[in-house]
């Protein structure tokens, strides 16, 4: 498999696309828990309640095929999947981990830009998800909106006049509404400000994650900010106050990536630079190291410090490079060594192929 055809194949459409404020927003998603009257919750379902919850959804959108987002739709059982293919659906970030590792009788349905993913019998029966590239939250909640209208149309949520939609989790009572943006803030790690800034963060009500959600690692500088609470807020106000935040973090991270330019700017530059000389020539590299390097060449880029290299590129390079691609690409299971060894290739690879479409660059 060339690397153009596999690219082409593995990088969702709405990854391509450039966003508002995509230079520190990476992603902005909309994700609603919903669960269906007269049933057990996924966590005391048995396979067969849980499969009439795979049914009743499957037979709603091919009866119903109103959301125009949907009618090209893949219907995907997990069952169907080998741990791989789960894996790197998780990796980007179309399906939850507890999806793929926990939920043998679960699904998911997936529109063809994979810009929204419906998962079924995860935590809750339908877990409503909208990503969209750069700071686009109202326009996420538009169209998550729209699906969960839908939906309603065909079913009978669980809901409570006084706690709202009835979820899993309590902490998603409510509207069942978690909204959150994907931020990449290399200049405040760089100035130790994020120490500082991230505690402000969770006590006005917010959440900072890693790249894959609750108890994973913020590799790369790249962090998921998203709102903690759903009950006793409207849709509107839960976003509203996210993007509010949001919009401070930008501000801070411009103001200290100005102020980095103005007092290092040599010193930056240097960095910049010999994290894509590694990145253009190392062997072996593993995945933690490889996505700094990422981070402080993307920030190059950003700041126009390489004019060359596209920032599209580093943000393929930070999905491919993921365990799960690796192996996919490499079409056979890797042991982290062999990870590494690979992760390499791949790298070296992209970057070549970069300059062979772009003759001019000179990095």
């Amino acid at each position: 498999m060339s690397l153009q055809h596999f690219m082409k194949n593995a990088i969702s459409e709405w990854m391509r696309v450039k966003g508002p404020q995509s230079d520190i927003v990476f992603s902005s998603r909309i994700r609603i828990a919903r669960n269906l009257a007269g049933l057990p919750f996924p966590t005391l379902s048995t396979a067969s309640q849980a499969e009439e919850v795979i049914r009743m959804v499957y037979e709603a959108w091919k009866k119903d095929p109103s959301v125009s987002s949907l009618k090209k739709a893949a219907f995907i059982r997990m069952s169907e999947l080998t741990p791989l293919e789960k894996r790197v659906l998780v990796e980007k970030h179309l399906i939850s981990p507890q999806l793929a590792e926990e939920s043998p009788n679960g699904a998911v349905l997936l529109s063809q830009d994979e810009s929204i993913s419906i998962m079924i019998n995860e935590e809750d029966h339908i877990r409503i998800q909208c990503l969209f590239p750069g700071l686009q939250l109202e326009k996420a909640w538009e169209m998550a909106s729209q699906i969960d209208d839908w939906l309603e149309k065909h079913f009978v949520f669980a809901f409570d006049d006084q706690c709202g939609y009835l979820t899993s989790c309590p902490t998603n009572l409510g509207t069942g509404i978690r909204a959150s943006v994907m931020v990449h803030l290399p200049a405040l790690a760089m100035t130790q400000q994020l120490p500082r800034l991230l505690p402000v963060i969770t006590q006005v009500g917010l959440a900072v994650r890693g790249i894959y959600g609750e108890g994973s690692e913020a590799l790369g500088q790249l962090y998921q900010i998203s709102n903690q609470v759903t009950l006793g807020q409207s849709e509107e106000e839960i976003i509203d106050k996210l993007q509010s935040v949001v919009k401070q973090i930008i501000e801070h991270e411009i103001n200290a990536r100005r102020r980095i330019l103005a007092q290092s700017g040599i010193e930056l530059e240097d960095r910049v630079y010999r994290s894509y000389g590694t990145l253009s020539h190392s062997r072996i590299i593993d995945s933690k190291e490889a996505m700094q390097r990422l981070s402080d060449v993307r920030l190059g880029v950003d700041l126009n410090l390489m004019k060359d290299v596209s920032a599209s590129v580093m943000n393929e390079l930070m999905v491919l490079i993921q365990p799960g691609f690796l192996q996919q690409y490499a079409g056979q299971r890797l042991d982290p060594e062999e990870r590494d060894i690979r992760r390499a290739k791949l790298i070296r690879e992209r970057l070549l192929l970069e300059s062979q479409e772009n003759p001019s660059s000179e990095v």
